[in-house]
């Protein structure tokens, strides 16, 4: 079993509660994290043999341009399409973090960070 991290994924989106966030947007960030076997593609050199991170970015970039009022709802969209998408991942973890929230306070940012594993 081998780790395969896409971290700090930039996405200027929309989601949020208030109307204002679906109007104005916001700044945040992604970090992906798979669990697969990465054994064949250690022997073999070849893209097919391992997760492509292309596509884990591909799938966050997409995700996060479909508005959602809650960060989990968008986390949750983007764990079923990394295994719904890459038969190969067995556990992804995502974090989903949205920079300077308006929340009345000096908040770097609020993060949001779901698991979800492939049922056997």
């Amino acid at each position: 079993m081998g780790i395969i991290k896409v971290q700090n994924i930039r996405v200027y989106a929309y989601h949020g509660c208030l109307i204002e966030e679906g109007k104005i947007g916001s700044d945040y960030r992604v970090d992906v994290k798979v669990k697969a076997n990465l054994s064949k593609s250690t022997k073999t050199d070849e893209l097919a043999d391992t997760v492509d991170y292309v596509h884990l970015n591909k799938i966050v970039k997409e995700e996060m341009a479909i508005r959602s009022k809650l960060l989990e709802h968008v986390a949750g969209r983007i764990l079923d399409r990394i295994l719904d998408e890459i038969k190969m991942v067995k556990i992804a973890d995502v974090s989903v973090s949205k920079i300077n929230p308006p929340i009345g306070g000096n908040v770097e940012k609020v993060t949001v960070n779901l698991r979800k594993q492939r049922k056997q």
